[in-house]
C-alpha cells in the first residue's frame, strides 16, 4: 500500500514544498474575489433598509421617517443568512462529491444572477417588493454558501505547508475589503444622487424628503455586487481542479501531476503503479462522514470546528445591534429625521466605512501575518478572551458607558472588540476546517462548520434582537417583546465567548504540517493521529 502513497505524495510533496510564487497569489484572488463579493452583498443590505422604509412604509403625518416592521426587517436581513447556512451544507457536500471546481463555477453564476435579480425587486406593493427582494437574497445567500467550503478548500489544497494558514486568511480577508467597497460606493452613488436630486429634511418636508429617484439608488447599490463575481467568473473555469482531489479523491495520480506541473513550473512525474497498488491494498481508507471511523478521529475536530464558529458568531453578528445606537450616541449618525432619504443612505455608509477602515480590516491582515508564526490555536484563545474581557468591561459599568462624557470609550472599547474577533477567531475557524479533515470530506466538514457559524449568526443577529430589548414594556422598540436589556445581553455575549475559549481546546494546531498528515492520509488510514 505505500507505493500507492508514495505516488500521490510525490505530488502532494511538490505542492507541500512549493516555493510561494505568482500562482498561489493569483489563486488567493481567485478564490478571494468570491468572498469579497460575499462580504459585499451580505452587508449591503443593512446599508440601505432604512431607504427601504422611507420608500415603501411611509406613514403620512408621521414625526419620523417609516421605517421597516420589524418582522420584514428580520426578513430582508435574515433570509440570506439562512440561504447561505443552506448553501454551506448542500455546496459543501457536493465540492467533494464533484469536484471542487466544477461547483465553484454554480455558485459564483447563482450569486451573480440572484444580485441583479435582487435589484430587479418588482411589485405594485410594498409587500411585493420586500417578498421578491427576500427571494433572490435567499438564493443569493445560498451561492455565497456554497463559496465558504469551496474557497477554503481551494485554497488550503493549493496552498504549500509553510504559508497555508497565510493563504487561507488572506481569502477570507477579503471580506474587509468587500466591506469597504461596499461603503464607499453607496457614499459614492448617494453623492451623485444627492447633487443632482435636491431634497428637504424629513422634518421640513415629510412627504419631498424623499425623491422618487431614490427608489433606484438601492437597486444600483444590490446590482453592483454581480461585478467583481463576473469579473472573476473567466478565470475560476480556468483553473485546474485542485491537485489532492485529483489524487486523493478522484484517484488520478497522472491528473494530478499534470495539473500542477503546469501551475507550479516544474516537472513532477507520477507513476503508474500507483493505481496498482490502490485495487489491492487501498480499502481502509474509504470512511464516510458517519462511520464510526472518522467519531473516533476526526469527532472532536469537528464538534471543536462546529462550536468555535457558532459561538463566534452569536457575538460576532450580534454587533449589528448595537452598532446604530453606538453610531447616534457619538454623533456619527444624527437623527433620521434631520435628513432626507438619500443623506441618510450616505452618512450611515460613512459610519460603516470608518468602523471597517478602523478596527475590521486591520485585524485580519493581522492574521495573515501572524497565523503561520503564532499559530491558529495561539491566535484563536487570544482573541476569544480578549473579547471575553472586553464585553465584560462593556457590561459591567455598563450604566457608566451610556453617559454623553464616556461615550468615546465606549467606541473603543468596542471596536477592540471586533479587532480581536478578526485577529483571532473570525478568521481561525474560517482556516482550520480546511486543514485537518480528510481531502475527500473537507469541503462537507467545512460546510458543516461554516452552517454551525450561521446558525449562530441567527441567533446573533435575532436571538439578541429580542434579547436586548429594554424589561420594561413602554421602553422596547416598536413591535418587539420586553427582553433582558442591553447590559445583560452584554454579559451573556462574555459567557458566551468564555465558552468559545474552552471549545478551542477541541482543535489540534495545524500549522506547518502537511494536510495529508494531519487528516491521518499519510498512514494508510490514519490509527495513530
Amino acid at each position: 500500500f505505500g507505493a500507492m502513497a508514495g505516488e500521490n505524495l510525490k505530488v502532494l510533496n511538490a505542492l507541500d514544498v512549493a516555493k510561494t510564487q505568482w500562482y498561489h497569489f493569483t489563486a488567493i484572488v481567485i478564490a478571494g474575489m468570491g468572498f469579497f463579493t460575499d462580504a459585499y452583498d451580505l452587508f449591503c443590505i443593512s446599508l440601505v433598509t432604512k431607504m427601504l422604509g422611507r420608500i415603501y412604509y411611509h406613514t403620512p403625518g408621521s414625526p419620523k421617517p417609516g421605517i421597516l416592521p420589524p418582522n420584514v426587517s428580520a426578513t430582508i436581513n435574515g433570509v440570506a443568512l439562512c440561504g447561505t447556512l443552506a448553501g454551506q451544507l448542500f455546496f459543501g457536500w457536493l465540492g467533494d462529491k464533484l469536484g471542487r471546481k466544477k461547483v465553484y463555477g454554480i455558485t459564483l453564476m447563482l450569486m451573480c444572477i440572484c444580485s441583479i435579480a435582487s435589484g430587479l425587486s418588482l411589485g405594485s406593493t410594498p409587500g411585493a417588493v420586500m417578498a421578491t427582494l427576500a427571494f433572490f437574497r435567499f438564493w443569493l445567500g445560498f451561492g455565497i454558501g456554497g463559496d465558504y467550503p469551496l474557497s477554503a478548500t481551494i485554497m488550503s489544497e493549493y496552498a504549500n505547508k509553510k504559508t497555508r494558514g497565510a493563504f487561507i486568511a488572506a481569502v477570507f480577508a477579503m471580506q474587509g475589503f468587500g466591506i469597504l467597497a461596499g461603503g464607499i460606493f453607496a457614499m459614492i452613488v448617494s453623492s451623485a444622487f444627492s447633487a443632482k436630486f435636491k431634497a428637504p429634511a424629513y422634518e421640513v418636508d415629510p412627504e419631498g424628503s424623499t425623491v422618487p429617484e431614490a427608489d433606484y439608488i438601492w437597486r444600483i447599490i444590490l446590482m453592483v455586487g454581480a461585478l467583481p463575481a463576473l469579473l472573476t467568473y473567466y478565470w475560476r473555469l480556468k483553473m485546474p481542479e485542485t491537485a489532492r482531489y485529483t489524487a486523493l479523491v478522484a484517484k488520478n495520480a497522472k491528473q494530478a501531476a499534470a495539473d500542477m506541473s503546469k501551475v507550479l513550473q516544474t516537472e513532477i512525474e507520477a507513476v503508474e503503479e500507483a493505481q496498482k497498488q490502490e485495487e489491492e491494498g487501498g480499502e481502509g481508507k474509504g470512511y464516510g462522514l458517519f462511520s464510526r471511523d472518522f467519531m473516533k478521529r476526526h469527532g472532536f475536530h469537528l464538534l471543536g470546528t462546529a462550536t468555535t464558529w457558532l459561538l463566534l458568531d452569536i457575538a460576532f453578528y450580534s454587533q449589528n445591534l448595537f452598532q446604530k445606537d453606538i453610531f447616534s450616541a457619538v454623533g456619527w449618525i444624527p437623527p433620521a429625521k434631520t435628513m432626507n432619504a438619500i443623506q441618510e443612505v450616505y452618512t450611515i455608509a460613512r459610519a460603516q466605512t470608518l468602523i471597517a477602515l478602523c478596527s475590521t480590516v486591520p485585524g485580519y491582515w493581522f492574521t495573515v501575518a501572524l497565523i503561520d508564526v503564532v499559530g491558529r490555536f495561539a491566535i484563536q484563545l487570544m482573541g476569544f478572551f480578549f473579547m471575553t474581557v472586553f464585553m465584560f468591561a462593556l457590561a459591567l459599568p455598563y450604566n457608566h458607558w451610556t453617559k454623553r462624557d464616556n461615550r468615546i470609550g465606549f467606541v473603543v472599547i468596542y471596536s477592540l472588540t471586533f479587532f480581536f474577533a478578526n485577529f483571532g477567531p473570525n478568521a481561525t475557524t474560517f482556516v482550520v476546517p480546511a486543514e485537518i479533515f480528510p481531502a475527500r470530506l473537507r469541503s462537507t466538514c467545512h460546510g458543516i462548520s461554516a452552517a454551525a457559524g450561521k446558525l449562530g449568526a441567527i441567533i446573533g443577529a435575532f436571538g439578541f434582537l429580542y434579547l436586548a430589548q429594554s424589561p420594561d414594556p413602554k421602553k422596547t422598540d416598536a413591535g418587539y417583546p420586553p427582553g433582558i436589556g442591553v447590559k445583560n445581553s452584554l454579559i451573556a455575549l462574555g459567557v458566551i465567548n468564555l465558552l468559545g475559549m474552552a471549545f478551542t481546546f477541541l482543535v489540534p494546531e495545524p500549522k506547518g504540517k502537511s494536510l495529508e498528515d494531519l487528516s491521518g492520509e499519510n498512514d494508510g488510514g490514519g490509527e495513530n493521529v
